[in-house]
């Protein structure tokens, strides 16, 4: 198992019972997890904290956890935030991720999936595994251009492209699987945070690649290949 380096992750769930267990199973794995009630104290401690992650659950006292989700992504923008809720109708999704969630859970869910997510959503940030070394917050190479994730920007000798926050993490995405495939189904979960991709057309994956090869001036298969049927493999 990757180390944690016992990453902070903030719990605001309302039920003791699914509070503790969420705690307790954090710790196992290596976390410092701490746990509130409320939806009030919940955004009071994620703005005045420095966790990793928030897990959130939807219906809570106080405050609902899509306004905590609201107020707490103005707030800060880079902050990884878990909704994990009983109500699982797309409606629901769509307005945890209008509101800034990076993924949605349902309950009852399986360890393992909750495990997988939380730590998906960390590599994405900068906070866990390869993501630290490229594709957070570190600049890193893609081809001829230098990409400053943190800066939103790709530079090549006096040329500079400003990057939307997607495109910096499809090619952190790339960069560190250099040689491997990357498939639509990995992409759409992990850089556009979608719960159930087999749901998602995933024409819209092809047509955001197809614009950032433009961007990056590599027509056609240039640094970006395209693999039928599976997905694109970024060579290095």
């Amino acid at each position: 198992m990757e180390s944690t380096e016992r990453l902070p992750i903030l719990v605001v769930e309302d039920e003791a019972a699914i509070r503790r267990g969420l705690c307790d199973l954090l710790a196992f794995h290596g976390y410092e997890p701490e746990g509130v009630e409320r939806g009030d104290e919940g955004l009071q401690r994620g703005v005045e904290g420095a966790h990793a992650l928030v897990i959130l659950d939807v219906m809570l006292p106080g405050m609902n956890g899509f306004d905590v989700c609201e107020q707490l992504r103005a707030a800060k923008p880079r902050l990884p935030i878990l909704m994990l809720t009983a109500r699982g109708s797309e409606e629901d999704v769509l307005e945890g991720f209008r509101r800034g969630s990076d993924d949605y859970v349902t309950k009852p869910f399986s360890v393992a999936e909750l495990v997988a997510r939380a730590e998906a959503l960390l590599r994405r940030s900068g906070r866990l595994g390869d993501a630290a070394e490229a594709g957070g917050d570190a600049p890193f190479d893609f081809g001829d251009w230098e990409i400053d994730p943190a800066e939103l920007r790709a530079t090549r000798g006096g040329e500079e492209l400003e990057l939307s926050r997607r495109d910096a993490e499809i090619l952190g995405l790339f960069c560190r699987e250099a040689g491997h495939i990357v498939g639509r189904r990995r992409l759409l979960e992990e850089i556009w945070g979608y719960p159930d991709p087999e749901r998602v057309e995933t024409r819209s994956v092809d047509m955001h690649i197809a614009k950032l090869r433009k961007k990056l001036a590599a027509p056609g298969d240039a640094l970006i290949a395209t693999v039928r049927g599976e997905g694109y493999r970024y060579s290095g």
